[in-house]
């Protein structure tokens, strides 16, 4: 079956959202013209915020449903583009521009996949979401638009992974430290130096991994990213702060992950969230089983995406690939996103996700 079509209006599309400058929190432009086409295409579209959803044909309470999933939003470009990086430029079957791989050749590519699904009858409701804040995991995001849809039996998030499955992902939870001591003279021996406390925790950290490791996903990953103290060089420092980025696996809540460090850390800890939660899928999921039916490897992937805010089955299989992304002269394959059409749609055409 031939997508060209398809393709090239995923194509021209995603040309027109790269040229919409729309890094999180800051997506209305790109989601009003994804909004325009949607309509355009004669389908009636849901917004909440910067979230657009399309319900598909026929929704009966007696189906399970499927969610189909991509983010509108990019980061802020970095340095070292030898283009403009709102200016879609197509070169020898590559689109470049900022979001091209991550994540607008997923968006464009389920946004046709849809399409195509409803077409036909099939075993089960399905949605396709455009979700904002996805990036910086913000609350106005996929988190908000979950509220206004109907219950969710499956999904699938698109984000570049060389249209392989990811049946497993790492979640999130940052922690500020602060270190305790007692200000003194630097010149005598008084006071008690915060930093020492700090590095005694810091180096725990490094070098105490917890217990439990998963096939998927290794262990929990906890790196120390930042860190300060003093306020003039002959001061004895009575407070340092620090920040650890904790990627957990599914064998671990990240409320024991936390836990766990409060008693083996001297630093009062403080954590950011715990809401961004590692997921993970049975390999008996019907749609994991075809997947791996169609040559589709399975792996575990240590980047977070709105899968984390998903309290239900999910899986995340998208064109592009993830070292691509927040990256200079980031890019996408026409051929990458024809793959795509193609794969989900002989992968959810009457698949019966029960």
């Amino acid at each position: 079956m031939s997508f060209e079509r398809e393709t090239e209006e995923a194509v021209s599309l995603l040309k027109t959202l790269i040229a919409i400058p729309s890094t999180s929190r800051n997506e209305t432009e790109a989601a009003d013209a994804l909004q325009r086409e949607i309509e355009l295409r004669g389908y009636r579209s849901g917004r909440k915020d910067n979230n657009i959803w399309i319900m598909g044909p026929a929704m009966e309470t007696s189906k399970p449903t499927l969610l189909l999933n991509a983010h509108i939003d990019t980061v802020k470009p970095v340095a070292g583009w030898s283009t403009d990086p709102f200016t879609p430029v197509e070169k020898e079957g590559r689109i470049y521009g900022l979001g091209s791989n991550d994540d607008g050749a997923s968006l464009v590519s389920l946004l046709a996949v849809f399409g195509l699904l409803s077409t036909r009858t099939q075993p089960y409701n399905f949605i396709f979401a455009a979700s904002a804040e996805e990036e910086v995991s913000g609350k106005q995001g996929m988190e908000s638009l979950l509220t206004d849809l109907p219950p969710i039996d499956l999904a699938l998030v698109g984000e570049p992974t060389g249209m392989q499955l990811a049946v497993a992902e790492k979640g999130l939870m940052v922690i500020d430290a602060t270190a305790h001591g007692k200000s003194g003279h630097a010149a005598r021996n008084e006071g008690i130096n915060a930093i020492y406390k700090a590095i005694a925790d810091v180096e725990w950290i490094r070098t105490h991994p917890l217990p439990l490791q998963s096939d998927l996903l290794g262990p929990v990953k906890m790196t120390t990213t930042m860190i300060q103290a003093g306020t003039q060089h002959n001061v004895i420092p009575d407070q340092c702060t620090f920040v650890v980025d904790v990627r957990s696996n599914e064998l671990y809540t990240n409320e024991e992950i936390f836990s766990y460090l409060q008693q083996n850390l001297g630093s009062e800890l403080k954590a950011r969230s715990f809401r961004l939660s590692s997921s993970g899928i049975s390999l008996a999921n019907p749609l994991v089983v075809k997947a791996l039916g169609m040559g589709c490897k399975p792996f575990g992937s240590p980047t977070l995406s709105d899968q984390a805010l998903m309290h239900f089955p999910s899986v995340k299989i998208g064109p592009g690939e993830s070292s691509r992304s927040h990256t200079a002269n980031e890019f996408i394959a026409a051929d990458e996103i024809a793959q795509a059409i193609s794969t989900y749609y002989s992968l959810l055409d009457g698949l019966d996700i029960q």
